[in-house]
């Protein structure tokens, strides 16, 4: 039997996952548990880079990230699902990455410079959030991961991180693979305002709402801008609803929408009735799985615990070999 590769990646728990969650990153990790080794964490210690002042949220939401991923259809007994902060060799192996990693390699990372012009309300003129790159590359390297699924916008950071594993490697020896990157696809969802889907825009649907809410959402959607009246004729191409259409309608109501749009044959109104109704259909059964998690706490609990205990005994092994390579 061929060796599964293995494949690392983590989100931050920020409270409920939306629709931009699960079509940048989640759809492809539920996907990819069939044909890899999986290692998906909960990265609660990169939450702190940014919010490093307000924490009380961090521990509840844990458990609604978990949730909303075992309801999604991450299963336990094809990946390892686990919380960053629970496996402190984690901890050990930023300290000793840090020693080696020149600061001009974390300066140039495009997504530190973007953040800190991007989030002018926070005072990001921290070293954990300089050096997050290098909490990265142990949250991969420590499970000797040979691939991480990510989008283009973030291939940057698993150069990075390869860059860091060569490094070690020519000191010490080699300890580390160097993870490829493996751009995964996904369909673009924007937010009801057109504007990427974010809960600080206030702009998300999420996997956990409820069909009156999802309805309610749906209805502000902004259309095509250039249709001002019920008889003017659409483009579906620069119509936000249109692209949730062909995402979660049949085939021939998409076809259908499109031809009755350009003619005018349909309005804004019945169109995201039409979508949000399909929509939540597709979304029932991760709200069904959700629901019955939320009602049993307990069995989230143990899927943490074996989780992390899988993890942590992974990670140990790793640095094992790492100790043994430096010498400490």
């Amino acid at each position: 039997m061929t060796k599964k590769k293995r494949i690392v990646s983590g989100m931050r728990p920020t409270g409920a996952l939306h629709l931009g969650n699960y079509h940048g990153a989640l759809s492809n990790w539920i996907h990819m548990q069939d044909s890899y080794d999986c290692f998906f964490f909960i990265a609660d210690w990169h939450a702190l880079t940014s919010d490093y002042e307000n924490t009380a949220h961090i521990k509840a939401c844990i458990r609604k990230m978990m949730i909303d991923w075992l309801g999604a259809g991450l299963s336990p007994d094809k990946s390892t699902l686990f919380v960053q902060s629970h496996i402190k060799c984690h901890a050990e192996l930023f300290l000793l990455l840090s020693m080696i990693t020149p600061l001009s390699w974390l300066e140039r990372n495009p997504t530190y410079k973007e953040q800190i012009a991007e989030l002018k309300n926070k005072d990001l003129s921290t070293f954990g959030f300089l050096g997050y790159p290098i909490l990265q590359a142990a949250d991969i390297i420590i499970y000797r991961a040979e691939g991480v699924p990510v989008g283009i916008d973030q291939a940057a950071h698993i150069e990075i991180t390869r860059e860091i594993a060569r490094r070690f490697n020519y000191f010490y020896g080699y300890v580390f693979p160097e993870p490829e990157t493996i751009l995964t696809e996904s369909a673009k969802i924007l937010g009801t305002d057109r504007r990427k889907m974010s809960k600080s825009y206030e702009n998300a649907i999420f996997l956990s709402d409820t069909p009156d809410a999802i309805r309610k959402r749906v209805a502000t959607m902004i259309t095509d801008p250039q249709r001002k009246k019920r008889n003017d004729p659409g483009d579906p191409d620069v119509c936000n609803v249109f692209s949730f259409h062909k995402s979660y309608s049949p085939v021939d109501m998409v076809k259908e929408i499109d031809q009755d749009c350009r003619r005018a044959a349909i309005g804004c109104v019945e169109c995201k009735q039409k979508m949000a109704e399909n929509l939540i259909s597709a979304l029932a059964p991760i709200r069904e799985k959700t629901e019955y998690y939320h009602q049993h706490l307990d069995l989230v609990d143990d899927i943490i615990a074996q989780g992390n205990k899988a993890a942590a005994a992974e990670a140990e092994r790793t640095m094992e070999s790492v100790r043994k390579a430096l010498k400490v």
